[in-house]
């Protein structure tokens, strides 16, 4: 088990006697958190009434943050033609096919988000258990294979995210940075939020956010009261 420094358990005392607080006093409270030497990125974690094991209940997507990550992402496009001009258009890292699979089968990974054009996914096929393990693998339900490369460049590199549930039927999407204004949180927090709501499987039951959690990248979780 991974020993706490005493900042930390000091922290979490504080945290656990509050219990569920609302959204404005939990951002208050993760900003009162003995701070890391680095701007810490802020995380929803959102434990979801799914059955991870049932293909029709996972819950995957995409969402653009009101004021973005904070950060400017890395983007890479599988794509060939006019549509690889696009990409490189709108500020791709790094663009190709058949040679840009072959380098990440090498083990480059030096992006934080892969878009593919429908025609590249004959390569970005074999990529699945490197891409996936990583959440870096295109699909179509992420807004991550299109034809549309150039606008969803542009949508990533300035703080789209994506998200998919893990085994456990729990989220966890970075929302920003701890330096923002709390207001830019809340509303990040609030917006996506609303956008998972929308996501529920139909053949959930039950409640669908079952439990809703933030944290900072060094700090504990704080509980929010969702209702």
């Amino acid at each position: 088990m991974k020993k706490r420094s005493k900042r930390y358990r000091q922290d979490r005392e504080k945290i656990a006697a509050l219990g569920k607080v609302g959204l404005a006093q939990a951002i208050a409270v993760l900003k009162q958190c003995n701070g890391a030497k680095f701007d810490e990125t802020v995380e929803l974690c959102v434990k979801l009434g799914i059955d991870p094991r049932k293909s029709d209940q996972i819950v995957r997507g995409s969402f653009a943050l009101p004021h973005g990550l904070g950060k400017e992402r890395r983007v890479v496009v599988f794509a060939e033609g006019d549509k690889a001009e696009e990409a490189k258009g709108a500020g791709a890292s790094e663009v190709g096919s058949a040679d840009l699979a072959a380098k990440i089968q090498e083990g480059w990974m030096d992006f934080d988000v892969a878009i593919a054009t429908p025609a590249m996914m004959r390569h970005v096929g074999k990529l699945g258990k490197i891409l996936g393990p990583a959440g870096k693998m295109p699909s179509p339900k992420s807004g991550t294979v299109t034809e549309k490369v150039g606008e969803s460049v542009a949508e990533f590199k300035a703080g789209k995210v994506k998200y998919r549930n893990d085994k456990g039927g729990n989220l966890h999407i970075p929302v920003g940075k701890k330096s923002f204004e709390d207001k830019a949180l809340i509303e990040n927090i609030e917006a996506l939020l609303e956008h998972i709501k929308g996501s529920r499987p139909p053949t959930a039951k039950g409640a669908f956010m079952e439990k809703v959690y933030v944290c900072a990248t060094m700090s504990p979780s704080v509980q929010l009261d969702v209702k």
